[in-house]
């Protein structure tokens, strides 16, 4: 099969032992805009860090936009979609669910904080990811919400307790506490009964050592 050249009419380099692919340019554009922002997510910026020829991104993208528009995708599919996820899995009761949705933020590494506040900050410069940051936060309490409501709370208190989950987990990230995990882990039980509302059995702080402080002996 004959190599197809770029649209410049050149070959794109190698990188290292292979080309790059449409994944390699996703990686460290989500890479540069965690690191550095948004402004640093460029193609000659990207090209050099890949090591390869920038009309090679023509390949896999039309332009600089089509590929910031696969970042938000790659953060709904990622982020957002662990977020619905965790809150639609079966559970016994409140705290087991609420141990679960603990899980992706902490433990099983399905939800990538810092995306999320890179996301954040984008959207302060501009007003369609603010737009679609805000839908987002929407569909993630929605889903909390619904969770509760499962367990029979009542829809007005449902969307109480999940906002103050939520946005108690995204405070607790943004402040950044640097809290050790054995102190945080002790107060595990506390955290699950302020927020549920129902004082976590046995079975279930030992789920929540399990999934969220699983290496820490408490």
């Amino acid at each position: 099969m004959t190599e197809k050249n770029a649209p410049d009419g050149t070959k794109p380099r190698s990188r290292g032992p292979s080309r790059t692919s449409r994944e390699d340019w996703i990686q460290i554009a989500l890479d540069t805009l965690i690191s550095d922002g948004v402004d640093s997510v460029k193609v000659l910026t990207l090209a050099e860090k890949l090591e390869c020829a920038r009309s090679s991104f023509y390949w896999f993208f039309k332009n600089r936009t089509d590929l910031l528009n696969a970042l938000l995708d790659h953060w709904q599919s990622t982020n957002t979609k662990a977020v619905l996820d965790s809150t639609k899995r079966p559970a016994e009761t409140i705290n087991f669910a609420l141990v679960q949705v603990y899980g992706i933020w902490v433990a099983d590494g399905s939800f990538d904080t810092q995306l999320d506040f890179a996301i954040r900050d984008w959207a302060r410069r501009s007003g369609s990811v603010r737009r679609a940051l805000d839908l987002s936060d929407a569909a993630r309490v929605d889903a909390l919400s619904d969770m509760f409501e499962r367990f029979g709370y009542l829809r007005s208190e449902a969307e109480t307790r999940a906002r103050i989950t939520y946005f108690t987990q995204i405070g607790y990230d943004a402040l950044d506490q640097r809290e050790s995990m054995e102190t945080r882990a002790a107060r595990g039980r506390d955290y699950v009964y302020c927020i549920t509302g129902v004082a976590p059995t046995e079975e279930e702080l030992t789920a929540l050592r399990n999934v969220v402080w699983r290496d820490v002996d408490t």
